[in-house]
C-alpha cells in the first residue's frame, strides 16, 4: 500500500509540477501530498514491526515445537531441516539468517522490507523539509539544510522507535533450548 501510495504521490506531483512549471501551486501541492505518503510510510514501518515480531514468536514456538519431539523422539533429528534451538542462534537459523554472526544480522536488517521503508520515510521527510525551506525562501544552501535536516530527524525518530520496540520485545525473553556450546 506504501510503495503505491507513494508511486501515486510522484505521479501526481509531476503532472503538477508541468502543469504548474514547478511554482507556487507544485510547491503548495508537495506539501500537501508528501505529508500524506509520510504518514502511510510510518504507519508501515510500524506494522512491519508487529508483523516482524509475531514472526519472530512464530518461530520461536515452532523451534520449541521441534525441541519436544527431539526430547521424545532423538533419532528424528536427522529429518529436522531447521533448527530445534529457540536462542537467537537458532531463531536466525530457522528464519533464513547465513552464517556469520552479527555481520549476517546486520545485512539482513540492512536488506529488510522495514530498513528500506524507513529510508523511503527518511527521502520523504527531507523533500518535505527541502521545499519547505525552498516556500519560506531559503537559499539554495538552507534548502539543502533544510532537506539534511529532515532526512536526519526522520532518521533518528525512526532509528529510536525501531530500537524500543525490538527492546521491548525482547525483553523478559530467556531460551528453554539454547543450542549447546561448540555447535
Amino acid at each position: 500500500m506504501f510503495l503505491s501510495t507513494l508511486s501515486g504521490a510522484i505521479v501526481a506531483l509531476a503532472l503538477v509540477a508541468q502543469a504548474s512549471a514547478f511554482g507556487e501551486g507544485f510547491t503548495l501541492f508537495a506539501l500537501i501530498i508528501l505529508p500524506i505518503a509520510l504518514f502511510i510510510g510510518l504507519a508501515t514501518v510500524m506494522r512491519l514491526g508487529v508483523a516482524n515480531y509475531h514472526e519472530a514468536m512464530c518461530v520461536i514456538g515452532m523451534n520449541r515445537i521441534r525441541a519436544a519431539y527431539l526430547e521424545l523422539a532423538p533419532d528424528l533429528e536427522r529429518y529436522f531441516v531447521m533448527s530445534a534451538h529457540d536462542d537467537p542462534r537458532g531463531i536466525g537459523i530457522t528464519m533464513g539468517v547465513q552464517p556469520g554472526g552479527m555481520v549476517s544480522w546486520i545485512g539482513q536488517i540492512v536488506a529488510g522490507t522495514p530498513t528500506v521503508v524507513m529510508i523511503l520515510n527518511c527521502a520523504l521527510a527531507g523533500a518535505i523539509g527541502a521545499i519547505l525551506a525552498l516556500r519560506l525562501g531559503a537559499t539554495p544552501t538552507g534548502i539543502l539544510v533544510g532537506g539534511a535536516v529532515g532526512f536526519l530527524v526522520a532518521l533518528a525518530a525512526q532509528s529510536w522507535y525501531a530500537r524500543q520496540a525490538i527492546a521491548k520485545g525482547q525483553s523478559g525473553y530467556r531460551p528453554l533450548f539454547p543450542t549447546p556450546e561448540g555447535s
